[in-house]
């Protein structure tokens, strides 16, 4: 099923994974804030660099004709690095993280690696067709 999926609907799945998680950073920022133990300047950035890279999956998504595997490179490394800074600042807060929110943080590294990773296979799969 997997194998079949075109560059153009990955960047989609990206682009909705990334909005996804900033509607969960939102309602945590605006409804639950007391339940969480994580410094809200720091959720913010969260919120701001998921939907930053959620308007870059859709605008390639919307707009990306040519050089597919380039831009599928980006978002991968940026997706990357997100888990990175995610990463070391659960590490730096972690023993004010609350439990569910070193479960949720746990889990979207995870999702969010596993996404990268395949983005990064296809596009050098891409690249081997092209030449």
């Amino acid at each position: 099923m997997l194998k079949n999926i075109s560059i153009k609907t990955i960047f989609l799945i990206d682009a909705v994974g990334a909005l996804l998680s900033t509607f969960i950073l939102g309602l945590v920022l605006v409804k639950f804030n007391n339940f969480f133990k994580l410094p809200n300047n720091i959720l913010l950035t969260f919120f701001c660099i998921a939907f930053m890279l959620g308007v870059y999956s859709f605008t390639c998504f919307f707009t990306i004709t040519k050089n597919h595997n380039f831009f599928l490179k980006i978002i991968a490394y940026l997706n990357i690095s997100y888990c990175l800074f995610t990463l070391v600042l659960c590490l730096i807060y972690f023993d004010k993280l609350t439990f569910f929110e070193k479960i949720y943080f746990f889990v979207e590294i995870i999702v969010i690696l596993i996404l990268a990773l395949w983005e990064l296979r296809i596009a050098k799969k891409f690249n081997l067709y092209q030449k």
